[in-house]
């Protein structure tokens, strides 16, 4: 016979409500977890663009729009007083810099600087460029307008220090820019040589036919008693 005294009692177990009760603390937790993360990706502070990235903008300012739209002002927001443009045998300060592009955009009005390559490293910045422009206007290099579509590329390296550009170097195929004139006003090259040699052989003729006449003038002279 069983012990009454000892018996356990028996409990009904709704397993059900149990996975109800489970589901709902794995939402309630990952609630808290979102939530947290929400609160802590708004209190840090917002990532601020890097040098190279900002250095990459200033480098583009130059081409877009000091050359390109002629807005020779912005010089003086993004290059430094004591900047340099360090030539093959000597260096030239912002205002010599300057005056030759402000000569350039008036040699070639239609200039556009196209930007193929630009890389970034700390403050240096290198951009490989294609210069398109047409020669319709004269004072560039003492050229006269001779109507020439040019097309040449260049490289250029910046040094860019906090948000001034201070020092530049430069290369580009200028021989090539002159030989793109020539050839496109060879055909009056030609004509201009010809008409010059043409009037040298007048005034050597000329010349040659003053001095006969001054011969006989002389020779039948009447001398004097």
């Amino acid at each position: 016979m069983e012990n009454p005294s000892c018996a356990i009692p028996k409990r009904d177990i709704n397993f059900s409500s149990l996975r109800a009760n489970s589901m709902l603390s794995k939402y309630f937790i990952i609630g808290v977890f979102l939530a947290g993360a929400s609160v802590l990706a708004q209190s840090e502070p917002q990532s601020t663009p890097t040098t190279e990235t900002r250095n990459k903008a200033i480098a583009t300012r130059v081409f877009e729009e000091i050359f390109n739209q002629g807005r020779f002002e912005v010089a003086n927001e993004i290059y430094s007083p004591d900047f340099q443009n360090h030539g093959l045998h000597r260096a030239v300060d912002l205002k010599t810099d300057q005056d030759a592009v402000h000569a350039e955009k008036q040699a070639f009005p239609d200039l556009q600087l196209q930007v193929e390559r630009l890389i970034a490293e700390g403050d240096w910045v290198t951009a490989l460029w294609t210069f398109r422009a047409t020669h319709t206007a004269g004072g560039y290099a003492g050229l006269l307008a001779t109507g020439t579509p040019i097309e040449m590329r260049g490289i250029t390296i910046w040094r860019i220090v906090d948000g001034k550009i201070r020092d530049e170097w430069s290369s580009f195929n200028e021989l090539g820019a002159y030989s793109q004139v020539v050839h496109h006003v060879q055909g009056k090259l030609w004509i201009a040589l010809g008409a010059f040699l043409a009037l040298v052989v007048v005034a050597e003729r000329l010349f040659w036919a003053g001095c006969k006449w001054l011969v006989k003038l002389f020779r039948h002279k009447p001398s004097q008693a």
